[in-house]
Parts: C-alpha cells; structure tokens; sequence
C-alpha cells in the first residue's frame, strides 16, 4: 500500500521551520500520525493514510467571557472577505468553485474551527489559500459585522420614521436556536455544571446579549485569538506533506512572530452540595414537554484512561434499550425517552456524565432525581453483568476497525477524535488509538470490579451534581418578543436625529455593498475538465437465491461485514401506509423469534454495529408516476459475527414480537424527537409539506415521514376525534397493523447486498431469503397528491420556515441537468445574497431532487415572510441579469458535486448494486452528466419559464404565527393548522 506520495520524516527531522516532534502508526486505519512544531509555537497534526479524500482544518481555542457571541459572530465574519480575496462572501463564493466533499466552519464552547475536504488536489490548494487567508487575515468589514452579527435598522431601511427592530444573521440564527428545548439544555448544562469557566456562557451567543458586542470588541478577540501560536493545523490523506507546510508557511506563517496567549481554562471549583437549576423554553406542551437531567463534573477528558472508562461506562449504563440504567428509567413510565444529552461528554475539559428523561409534566424533578439515584445505587450494590461490559468493549472495536465516510467525511472524524485530548493539553495520540488503555481496563476487570467503584465513587458519592429542569412556557415567546422590545426601546431611547440618520445611511451603505458585484477573476476555481465524466463501478456478482437477488461486493472494509435487506413491498392499504415508517422503528427495537427487547437488544448489542430499519420511496429514472416502496433492513458486524448478524436480521425480519407496552414505550420516544425535530429542521418539514402538493412520490415521503407522519403519531399517542378514546385500543388495533405488515413484507421482492473482504463475501444468507416465498408484485402506491392550497403549520418558533415547490421532469428528461444547474446558480448567486446577507435569514436554498423531480427553495430561520416569498417569486428576474459563461461553469462545478458523493467501502458497493437495480445504471447516470456539461445559459431561462412559474408553484411554511396578514398583498390565502 502507498501511504504517501513521497517519504514520511522521522521523529527529529526538520521540514522548512517546522520540527517533527512524533511519528506514531495508526495500523487500525493503515496510517501514520506525525505531529509537528512551528518555531512560532503552531501545532499541525498530519495523518498519513492512502486516501484521495484530502482534509485540512485549522483550529483556534477561543475562550468568552460573555454571551455576547462573539466567537460565533467571528466565524462568520472572518469567512466574509479577506487581504489576499476582498469579495463580499469568498466563502460561499468558494461553494460553487469547488469540488469540496465538505466546507464548513464552526463554534463549539471552547474552540472555533475551520474545516473542508476535496479528492481533488488543486481544489485542496484552492480552498487552502482561501480558508488561511480568511482566517489569519480577514477584512472584518464593519458591514459584515452589522450583517451577520447585529444591527439597528428602521423597518423601512430609509424611513426613520418607521419602527426600529434588531437584525442580524447570527441574531436571528440564535434567537431560532435558542427555541429549541435542547439547544436551552445545552447552554443550561455548561453554565450549570461550570459556573464559575467560560462554559458559563453561550459562545454562540444570547441573543438578549448579542447587541452588547462592539466592532471594536470583535476586532480585538481575532487579534488575541486567530494567531497562529494559538492554532492546531491538521492535514491528512495520500499527499506531499512538504507542499502543505509550505503553502502554510507562505501564506501565514512568515507574516507572524510567536505570541503569548493564555486560553487556559481552569479547574471548576468543586461543589459541596449537589444543587438544582430550572430553565425554561417557548413552548406549549405543558403535559408532554418537560426534562429532568442530573449532571455530574467528572476528571479531566484529556486524561486516556478515565475517557476511555468512562466511554464505556456510558454505553454498558445507556447504549441500548436494554441497558441496566435505561431499562428501569424507561419502564418506570414516568417520562418517554432519555433526556437530552444523556450519556458521557468528554467535550469539555472536565468531563461530564449525564441522565435524565423527557416527555414530563411540570413537578417531577424529585420523581427522576430519586428514580435516577436509586438505579445507580441498585447497579453498584447488584453489579454489572460482565457480558454487557464485553459487549461495550465490542462496540469500541467495531469503532476503531471502521473506516467510512457515510455521513461524514472519515478524514474529519479523524480529525475531531484527535481534537479532544490535543486542545486540552493531552495526547492526540489517544484519540485515535486506544490500544494501551483498553489492555490496560481488560486487565483491571480480570483482577476485580472497575465500574461498580466509579458509579459509587463519581456519581454517588460526588458532590458536585447538578439536577437541570427544563420546562416549556407557554407565554415565554410572547415575552420575549416584548423585551426584544423593550430592549430596542432601551438601547435607542437618547437617540438624537443624527443617530437616526446614521442608522439610515448605515442601512444603505450595507444595502449598497450587498449589491456590489465582485471580481470573479480574485478566488481560485476550477474548470469543468476536472468533473470526473465516469461514474465508480465497483465489481460485484449477482445470483438468485429463491426469490431473492443477492449482490455481493468483494471491498477493503477492515475486517467488517455490511449487510442490507431491501425489500420491495406489494401493494399497500391506505392505513398501513400511514403507520410503515412506525413499524420501521419499532422492529428492530423490540423482540424477536422468542426473546423479548432487552434479550434482543443485548444480543444485538454483543455480535454486531448495530442495525436498523428504513422506508424509502423509489422513482423510475423516465417515469414520476411509477413509484415503489421499500423497507429496507441494514446491520454491520466484525466478519467472524456475520453469521450471527444474519440471524439477528432474520429474526427481527420473519419472527418480530411487538408487545403492547413496549410499543407505548417507543411511540412516545419517536414522537418527542419528531417534536423535538421541528423547532431545529422546519425547512425539511416545510420543503415536503409544498412538494408534497405537486410530486406523487414527495406525497408518500411526506405521509412517511413530515408533518403528515407526526400528526398521525400524536393521533396515536396523544388521541384524536375520530379515534378510540382508550390508549390500550388504539395501541391493539396498531399491533394488528403491524402483523399484517409482516405477512406483506414476506410476499415482497428482497434484493440483498453484501459488503464484505473478499474472503467473507461468500457468507450464507440462505437463512433470510428462504422467507420469502410469496409471489406478490411490487406495489405501486396510489398517488395522493395534497390539496395545491398554501399550507401554514405554526409551533413554538420565533423565526420561520418558507418553502415553494414545483413538479418538472424525470431523470432521464434532457432537462433535467439544467434544472439541476439552475437549482445552484440560484442558491449561490441569489438566494443567499437576498435572503441571508439582505434579509438576515440563517440559510436559504435552491434544491432540485433529480429522482423525484420536485424543484424547490427553502429560508432557514427566516426573520421574514411575504418578503422571502416574493423573493421566489423574483428569481426570473435574476436570470435576465447580466450573467456569464464563469457564472454557468460554476453554477455546472456544483451540480456535478451532488452527482459524486463520497463513498467509502462500506457504501460504493451497495449504491451501485441498488442504484442498478432501480434502472440508475452507470451508463443512464453518465449519460446525465454528459448532458449536465453541455447545459447553457438559455437552457435555465427555458426550463424556469417552462417548469417554475408562479402557477405551477406550490407553498408551505413553518413559523410562530399566522402568516396571512403578512403575505395578504401577495395573493396568498393559507390553511394555517397548529402542529
């Protein structure tokens, strides 16, 4: 194997002003660590592993001391033009340049990083130049400060005889996070638990104390932070490590003598009695709302072993429905889930363990407080089985052999494992290889008890324990609307004419800047001779194994087995269409073939990574009517455990037993994380709410899983007019439901894939396909799109949610790639300009679905309604500007982005084999890109004035409040229904 593209230095060597300090093998991911020093006292981590995904990050500590938001406020503004790139937002601009598989930046409580990836080696060096440029030397505008962190200005922007309001992206962003009963927790978990430390604030910002901040504050924490004697680089991939010291050298790193900062954060002073902290949230469930969570500070994260510890112990106590601490606090009924952020947290440098549970009344903190202690004493004094333990230890094995980029970028995760122990003061050694410390804990549990003494010791006996309330408050979005203000009212109060007038002509400075057109020749881009013209085809075989078409895929995946069941399902009555996606998460959470949910979930638990059930919906590549459904079943274990993830995924298959309580235990579960899920995902749920009025198969998907499948939960749970008044009814007519799934499932067509070394790839799945024995034809679901009327959902948020969808063309139409393009050039060009940086929404976006062909745009934690919708409405306009051929080929680089996703081993084999059998074969996908390269400029205005036009489209929104008399001028009437 080539780990590199030229030889690695040894431990001593110099490489320009760097010294390498350590060189460590990593052989669970076949690489090599090399930990580096700058004579400027910067640190770089460098992973060595023969892989083209390319990685860089660079990361500052950044401590507040207030919650003004000011680290948050600075990642944003750093990325919005800098010394070497002067355009308003090269970050975004970089977007549709760039053939990236991640950009991002982000503000945790104690540090703030800058991340991107790419497999393609000039876009690595473009994005290098840009990211360094932006981080070290930033313009800082004082308009992109008022932009993205806060400002005055009149409603009318000229007017100062109009009212005066707040805005800002980051305000806004916060004032919608901060709705949300987890992010509350959150920011109350840190400033309960460490008082006295910079956890104590919220780094991304309060929005109360946001206008607190002052440009010349913002300016002055970049200067003490963003230096590179504070920085932690981090590179990785099958590259020239030289290349990347000297780009870094030469773009920063000779601009800068060492400096001393002291971003050290101190022990939190221990407490002496446990204490309570009630905070509370915009919300209306009073009945169903409220969480309990105890909280305890631990040792410190960067220390190995005690991470290590108590990593384990968090998933032997929680990791699983079986667990012996979740088990008793679930069935005890007095809440319906784990509360938020139960578990381990090694994510601040004292560590903090955590367990509570949701879905409560008010006045039940001392109910949880004692189910939760006198659980943890019945486990210390019981013990703990040592299979679970064995288990856990399984679990982390599976961990450290996996490489994989489902999800996220391996190259990054990388990253953050090595990021935890090295920001605090530890070994980035441990955090990704953890060989000494699990010998070491196998043998302290040989020679006697480990965990029993911890949870006496730590939990029991640790004074330093916090028990978080958190509540919702009904009338609290109403008062904080009314001290936003009073607040405006405050800060403005001795404002003479001239502060009003600099208001105004501040207003249209930013106006005038946002408008402004940048130089495209500034930032690097590629070409479109770099989008790959080939698809990956992976080698695998087929064969007929009874009803079943089995695929199997030979791939280098470290000694692991992937295992996926997809099953075609027959046609499907109206009512059990409803309740699938419930049936999915309920499967394999439950009992099978003679053993109850803890025995299952144990078994699962101790032979494989784990497994899971999905509803998908399908689409022809030449035919939006011609949809199907599947129920797909996936697991992965360590390949001498494949035999037995075969009879687990069996078993949970042909034999699931559903029991009554059990299933009120999980519904209850899924519908507080769907509650939950609004507040923070109310774009998606607002994007298939409209498309689900045009798109036969965006209907299904919204029935499975939108607002549609949440009211039907509820119905379930909570009871509805029309539905039995007994919870016991509804819950036994649901299990008959559930059995008549099964009898389906089995009659549907199973298409099965295995990925595996190619010495495990002949494993026998006989005892699965042999279920299958009926006969039934793959349904075709009925096509029942939702009334084409503007539909409104309001719940507890401050901001909004606004989408509008069009139906257009299958995969296979000619225009479908320029849709796709059109769909970028408008996200990137438009959207975000108007949207966010002129509106002061946190996101907005232009999508196109090349498999449903349901076009669509979304806001994000929106401050405004009727004027983001006339914003779609004027998105032709824009087509007339004056627009070029770099505009298109960016606009074509982006696309074609969405067409490449990364893969891993784990992933190439099971997307081809799936994607060949719904007809997207590699020559039908390459033919689209083929066509996506030729796309111009008249093709997106003759597809928007075919497809997009204000009568084919459709509406939906998410927001605190009816939003009729805002969008009145605009001619939209909308059903508006209480979520």
């Amino acid at each position: 194997m080539t780990i590199t593209k030229t030889k690695l230095p040894a431990a001593g060597e110099t490489l320009g002003r760097y010294t390498v300090e350590r060189v460590e093998a990593l052989p669970e991911m076949s690489g090599k660590l090399l930990l580096l020093r700058h004579e400027n006292g910067a640190r770089h981590a460098h992973v060595a592993r023969d892989d083209d995904n390319l990685a860089f990050g660079v990361t500052f500590p950044t401590v507040p001391k207030d919650s003004t938001g000011v680290a948050h406020i600075l990642e944003h503004t750093v990325l919005m033009g800098s010394r070497k790139y002067p355009v308003a937002d090269p970050f975004f601009a970089m977007i549709p340049r760039s053939l990236n598989t991640f950009m991002n930046a982000m503000t945790s409580n104690d540090w703030t990083t800058y991340p991107f990836s790419t497999r393609n080696e000039q876009d690595y060096f473009n994005l290098l130049s840009v990211y360094l440029d932006a981080t070290f030397f930033p313009l800082m505008r004082y308009e992109s400060f008022r932009q993205d962190g806060h400002r005055f200005e009149f409603e009318t922007p000229d007017d100062p005889t109009t009212p005066l309001k707040l805005q800002g992206v980051v305000y806004n962003e916060m004032k919608g996070a901060m709705a949300s009963p987890g992010s509350v927790m959150w920011r109350a978990f840190g400033k309960a638990l460490y008082p006295e430390l910079t956890y104590a604030q919220n780094s991304g910002g309060a929005p109360e104390h946001i206008p607190n901040l002052t440009y010349e504050g913002l300016r002055a924490f970049h200067a003490a932070h963003y230096h590179p004697s504070n920085a932690f680089f981090y590179s990785y991939g099958n590259q020239d490590l030289q290349r990347v010291l000297n780009a870094i050298e030469e773009h920063v790193m000779s601009h800068f003598q060492p400096q001393e900062l002291d971003v050290s954060i101190p022990d939190q002073t221990r407490f002496t009695a446990p204490r309570r902290e009630e905070v509370t949230y915009p919300g209306s469930d009073t009945e169903r709302g409220g969480q309990v969570l105890l909280a305890w500070k631990l040792g410190y994260s960067s220390n190995p072993d005690l991470n290590l510890r108590w990593s384990v112990l968090s998933d032997v106590l929680l990791g699983n429905p079986a667990a012996p601490l979740t088990r008793p606090l679930i069935e005890s009924g007095v809440g319906s889930a784990l509360a938020d952020l139960s578990g381990y947290r090694d994510s601040f440098r004292e560590g903090a363990f955590a367990v509570g549970l949701k879905g409560l009344s008010s006045g039940k903190a001392d109910e949880v407080e004692n189910l939760v202690l006198n659980t943890l004493k019945d486990i210390a004094t019981q013990g703990i089985d040592p299979a679970l333990i064995e288990a856990s230890l399984h679990q982390f094995e599976i961990q450290q052999k996996e490489v994989s980029n489902a999800g996220y970028p391996y190259a990054l995760q990388v990253m953050f494992r090595l990021l935890g122990p090295w920001l605090y003061g530890g070994d980035p050694v441990t955090g990704l290889r953890l060989d000494a410390e699990l010998a070491k804990l196998r043998a302290d549990l040989k020679g006697g008890k480990v965990f029993e003494p911890m949870i006496q010791h730590e939990l029991l006996d640790n004074p330093h324990r916090v028990t978080l309330v958190v509540t919702p408050d009904p009338e609290l979005a109403a008062r904080t609307e009314q001290a936003e203000a009073e607040l405006v009212r405050q800060l403005s109060k001795d404002f003479t004419d001239e502060d009003r007038a600099r208001i105004v002509r501040e207003s249209l400075n930013l106006k005038e800047l946002q408008g402004q057109e940048s130089s495209p020749d500034v930032l690097p881009t590629l070409s479109l001779a770099d989008v790959p013209a080939k698809v990956a085809r992976p080698e695998y075989t087929t064969s007929h194994e009874g009803r079943a078409l089995v695929g199997r895929v030979p791939q280098p995946t470290g000694g692991l087995s992937y295992l996926d069941v997809q099953v075609k399902l027959p046609d499907l009555p109206a009512d059990l269409l409803d309740i699938l996606p419930l049936y999915a998460f309920a499967v394999t959470r439950s009992g099978a073939a003679g053993q109850d949910y803890v025995q299952l979930a144990r078994r699962i638990e101790a032979s494989t990574g784990g497994i899971s059930a999905s509803v998908s919906v399908g689409t022809a590549p030449d035919d939006l009517n011609r949809n199907r459904l599947a129920l797909t079943f996936s697991g992965k274990a360590l390949a001498r455990n494949a035999g037995e993830l075969v009879n687990i995924l069996h078993d949970v298959i042909a034999k699931p037993e559903f029991d009554q309580e059990r299933l009120r235990q999980l519904l209850e579960q899924r519908l507080a994380g769907m509650k939950a899920s609004v507040v923070q995902s109310g774009n998606a749920y607002a994007d298939r709410l409209a498309s689900a009025q045009v798109s036969p198969s965006a209907a299904i998907d919204e029935r499975l899983g939108g607002l549609t499948a949440l009211a039907t939960l509820k119905g379930i749970v909570e009871g509805t007019e029309g539905q039995p008044e007994d919870l016991d009814a509804r819950l036994q007519d649901l299990l008959g439901k559930f059995s008549r799934v099964t009898e389906l499932l089995l009659s549907g067509t199973p298409l099965l894939c295995l990925t595996a070394l190619p010495e495990d790839v002949n494993l026998d799945l006989t005892p699965i396909t042999q279920e299958f024995k009926g006969d039934a034809p793959v349904g075709r679901p009925a096509q029942n799109l939702l009334p084409r009327t503007p539909q409104a959902r309001t719940t507890d948020s401050p901001v909004a949610f606004n989408a509008a969808a069009f139906q257009t063309v299958p995969y296979t139409h000619p225009d479908s790639p320029a849709l796709l393009v059109l769909s970028r050039l408008l996200r990137s060009n438009y959207l975000l300009k108007e949207i966010r940086e002129k509106g002061g929404a946190y996101g907005a976006a232009a999508g196109f679905d090349t498999r449903s062909g349901t076009f669509s745009y979304t806001s994000y934690r929106d401050p405004n309604i009727a004027r983001t919708y006339q914003t779609y409405r004027d998105a032709r306009q824009y087509l007339d500007t004056d627009l070029t051929s770099r505009d298109l080929t960016e606009a074509i680089l982006g696309a074609s982005k969405t067409l490449d996703p990364l893969t891993s081993p784990d992933t190439v084999g099971r997307m081809r084999f799936y994607g060949d059998q719904a007809g997207y074969t590699p020559e039908v996908q390459e033919a689209y890109k083929a066509r996506l390269l030729n796309v111009t400029l008249d093709d997106l205005k003759r597809v928007m004035d075919t497809y997009l036009t204000p009568d084919r489209a459709a509406y939906a929104l998410v927001a605190g409040k009816d939003p009729n008399e805002d969008t009145k001028d605009l001619g939209l009437k909308w059903d508006v229904r209480e979520i």
